[in-house]
């Protein structure tokens, strides 16, 4: 077996067929979108290249088969609340059913990391945010994931538990069957809202576009500000996001909250364009972005994707969750355009969001793993702390 960096466009083109290779047969498995991928591992795209680097390698059997891949990286802005030491990241594992094999990837990754200074490594993650081929999926088999949900083989588990990486924590997928349930469990803490006039839930306007991405900046930053994980985000990250998200946004399943006008939570959710990309083997050209407005506006896709929910601090606990989360689930529900509806995944470090999907009437659908190994066992591992919520 060799290992190979990948500094060329047709070893990168190996590194995303590795992923292919290793799912072949899987009737649920949906290719990512090839062009997403190399946009991870792009100076000119990926702005965490400001704060990292990455290297990444494919890894080919004595007959010259392709059998495996890895990406190792690190990332100053990434932050792991409770740890002081450095920790750095690995991602995009793939590999045959074979642990020598798996442990040549995994210790090069280990190996490349300690030469950039750092102490332990957590994934397999991203080299980008969190709501994106993130974490290990041990549990929801045989379903097809979700847009940016990591998938794998089964197998996988044992290959990276056997080189000694540790549970760092358990992440949760949760999906509602029926949105008659959230409307009626959530009616009365609605109407009580409904009769305060200082109170209003509206869904967006595409039109607003601009509006609605300074509202999203300013709840984002309130709610996730308690939690001290660096997650500020500019009105202009958000207009760009929302200008690439326009295609496929749904206005009736986009909400903010407000009191006297000030935004003060939010409800985002997206059609799951996976259900459009199943179809495009990788590429996403012109005559691809034809086809999914074409299936767009005939209905094709009938799933919707949880991807952002929040409450402005001062305003928790007060049943703006299911004011904001019935309005939207009256009115989608009322359109009769989508059978589906899963929420992203939150850590077993959050309960109460996990408490928040579960009120909603929302069942697990998956479970994925965060791993982490401390190299040399030079320090105790310990899981990842669960997440203390300031009083407002």
């Amino acid at each position: 077996m060799r290992l190979v960096e990948v500094n060329t466009t047709s070893l990168a083109k190996q590194f995303i067929l590795v992923n292919v290779l290793m799912n072949k047969g899987d009737n649920a498995y949906i290719r990512p979108i090839d062009k997403e991928v190399n946009d991870v591992f792009d100076i000119t795209k990926n702005k965490n290249y400001q704060h990292g680097k990455t290297c990444r390698w494919v890894l080919y059997s004595d007959t010259n088969e392709l059998i495996g891949r890895i990406a190792a990286f690190t990332n100053k802005k990434y932050i792991c609340k409770g740890t002081d030491f450095k920790v750095g990241c690995f991602g995009y594992f793939d590999c045959i059913d074979n642990q020598q094999a798996a442990n040549m990837l995994l210790d090069k990754a280990q190996e490349w990391l300690k030469e950039e200074g750092m102490e332990a490594m957590d994934g397999p993650i991203n080299f980008g945010d969190r709501d994106k081929n993130w974490g290990l999926m041990v549990e929801g088999f045989g379903k097809e994931p979700i847009y940016g949900m990591a998938y794998n083989p089964s197998y996988y588990q044992k290959l990276l538990e056997n080189n000694e990486l540790k549970n760092y924590y358990f992440q949760y997928y949760f999906s509602i069957d029926n949105l008659d349930n959230i409307a009626g469990k959530h009616v009365e803490r609605c109407q009580r809202f409904k009769s305060k006039p200082d109170y209003t839930a509206k869904h967006i306007k595409i039109k607003d576009l601009e509006k609605h991405a300074e509202d999203f900046a300013i709840v984002y930053n309130a709610a996730w500000a308690q939690h001290e994980e660096g997650k500020d985000i500019t009105t202009e990250q958000i207009k760009k996001a929302f200008k690439a998200m326009k295609p496929v946004m749904e206005e009736r399943s986009i909400w903010f909250a407000y009191y006297k006008e000030e935004p003060i939570a939010m409800f985002i959710s997206l059609q799951d364009v996976n259900q459009y990309f199943k179809h495009f083997n990788g590429k996403l050209g012109l005559w691809q972005k034809l086809k999914l407005l074409w299936m767009r506006k005939n209905g094709k896709c009938r799933k919707l994707i949880g991807i952002a929910f929040g409450v402005v601090p001062k305003f928790q606990s007060l049943g703006i969750d299911s004011f904001i989360i019935h309005e939207c689930a009256t009115l989608v529900k009322a359109t009769n355009c989508y059978d589906e509806f899963e929420l992203g995944w939150s850590g077993d470090w959050n309960p109460k969001m996990m408490s928040v999907y579960k009120s909603l009437g929302a069942k697990q659908s998956r479970t994925l793993i965060t791993y982490r190994k401390i190299f040399d066992n030079k320090y105790p591992f310990e899981r990842h702390p669960e997440m203390e919520y300031k009083k407002p």
